[in-house]
């Protein structure tokens, strides 16, 4: 599929954190406009940023070549109030889109991080590009919290391929958690949003994981289930003969068989609670 690369100028790097992400986060961080991995339940695919393209979803990226100046800037003010900064990058993108093999963009970001470094950072990705930027990673988790967090819907590569075929694959995500927390940074599973999976889902993800975040269609996608409707998700789940996993509850169910694998506290729902942020600054 061909991708529309663009670069452009950001007026601001650092969007003041609303909606799903009030609850603890103060900013949002989106290195690029637009992804690549045109995944089909994506809520952004929704959202006026889309609305308004001619483009559709998944056919164009733009690069916001300014990001790390905007963020040194930014952050710079913000310090001056002395208000705490946690960040979550990126809540309308991937941050590790394939273009940033090239642009760097986020590394350049990591770098300004390092500069001047925010309270708390997550970092929300499925590309196994991440593990590129260890270096950083391991230099800014001792200035600040850093929670690196790989969205793996799924234990099968034959379900990714029928809702995100354009994504990296499961088994590269897997591998980039084990690096990533081998090196000793904090880790996340991002079962967002819950797609159907095997029983060994549990045992793909132990000892590579320090927190197991649930999600779905229903709860997640900031409309209440009604934007993952009009994207045609139901129809989907039930053309393969996986409807059972639309389920209004589903959430319930695969938060109790995770907790049989898992200490209590490790699994947390999307809108059951506040996102734990324990900054160490």
């Amino acid at each position: 599929m061909a991708v529309e690369i663009k670069e452009i100028l950001s007026k601001k790097i650092l969007s003041e954190a609303k909606g799903y992400l009030d609850i603890g986060f103060t900013h949002s961080l989106n290195p690029y406009s637009g992804c690549a991995f045109s995944c089909s339940y994506c809520y952004v695919r929704e959202m006026p940023i889309q609305k308004f393209k001619e483009i559709p979803w998944g056919e164009w990226v733009d690069i916001k070549t300014n990001a790390a100046e905007n963020y040194r800037n930014e952050m710079f003010k913000l310090r001056q109030k002395a208000k705490p900064v946690n960040i979550f990058m990126s809540s309308a993108t991937d941050p590790y889109q394939p273009i940033e093999r090239k642009a760097a963009v986020t590394r350049g970001l990591l770098e300004a991080m390092l500069e001047n470094p925010p309270d708390f950072l997550q970092i929300q990705t499925r590309s196994p590009l991440i593990t590129r930027d260890l270096d950083l990673l391991m230099k800014l988790k001792d200035k600040c919290e850093v929670l690196v967090s790989m969205t793996v819907e799924t234990d099968r590569e034959d379900i990714k391929q029928i809702f995100a075929p354009f994504a990296p694959g499961i088994k590269l995500r897997l591998k980039a958690l084990r690096e990533i927390h081998e090196a000793g940074i904090s880790t996340q599973a991002s079962i967002s949003p819950v797609l159907p999976f095997t029983p060994d889902f549990p045992k793909a993800l132990a000892g590579i994981v320090d927190r197991i975040w649930i999600d779905t269609l229903n709860i997640g996608d900031g409309s209440m289930g009604k934007r993952s409707k009009r994207l045609g998700m139901p129809q989907l789940f039930e053309a393969y003969g996986l409807s059972e996993w639309y389920r209004v509850d589903i959430h319930v169910r695969v938060e109790k068989y995770f907790k049989k694998s898992f200490p209590d506290e490790m699994v947390h729902v999307s809108k059951n609670e506040a996102f734990p942020i324990h900054s160490k600054r």
